[in-house]
C-alpha cells in the first residue's frame, strides 16, 4: 500500500484559490489512480475529484466542477488539486487516495490507501 501525505490546506477567504499537493512513497505510484475526496462535519466523505494513472482522462464532481483541477506529476509521485473561487461550503478536510487500477471510482470504497487529510477553510 502506498504511504500518501497531502500539504496545502489552510484559512482562506471567499473567491481565494488554493493548491492542495499530495506526495506519494513507492515506485509504482504511476501504476495507481489517484482521487481526491473531501470530508465536512457531520457529512459523509465525498468523491472530488480523479485522474487516471497516466493522467489521460480527468472527472469532477458536479460541485466543483470549472473551478477544480487534478493533475499529477508521476516524475514527482505527486498528485495536485488547483482550487480556484473557493466557497463556503468547500470548508473539508481534503484527502488524497490511491488505487492500484488504470481509472478512479467515485467510490471512496475503491481506494486502497488515504492521506490524513489536510483542512481547508474557506470563510465568508
Amino acid at each position: 500500500q502506498a504511504q500518501l501525505v497531502e500539504s496545502g490546506g489552510g484559512l482562506v477567504q471567499t473567491g481565494d484559490s488554493l493548491r492542495l499537493s499530495c506526495v506519494a512513497s513507492g515506485r509504482a505510484f504511476s501504476t495507481w489512480a489517484m482521487g481526491w475526496f473531501r470530508q465536512a462535519p457531520g457529512k459523509e466523505r465525498e468523491f472530488v475529484a480523479g485522474i487516471t494513472r497516466r493522467a489521460g482522462v480527468t472527472a469532477y464532481a458536479d460541485s466543483v466542477k470549472g473551478r477544480f483541477r487534478i493533475s499529477r506529476d508521476n516524475a514527482r509521485n505527486t498528485v495536485y488539486l488547483q482550487m480556484n473561487s473557493l466557497k463556503s461550503e468547500d470548508t473539508a478536510v481534503y484527502y488524497c487516495a490511491s488505487r492500484d487500477e488504470t481509472w478512479f471510482s467515485r467510490g471512496r470504497e475503491d481506494y486502497d490507501s488515504w492521506g490524513q487529510g489536510t483542512q481547508v477553510t474557506v470563510s465568508s
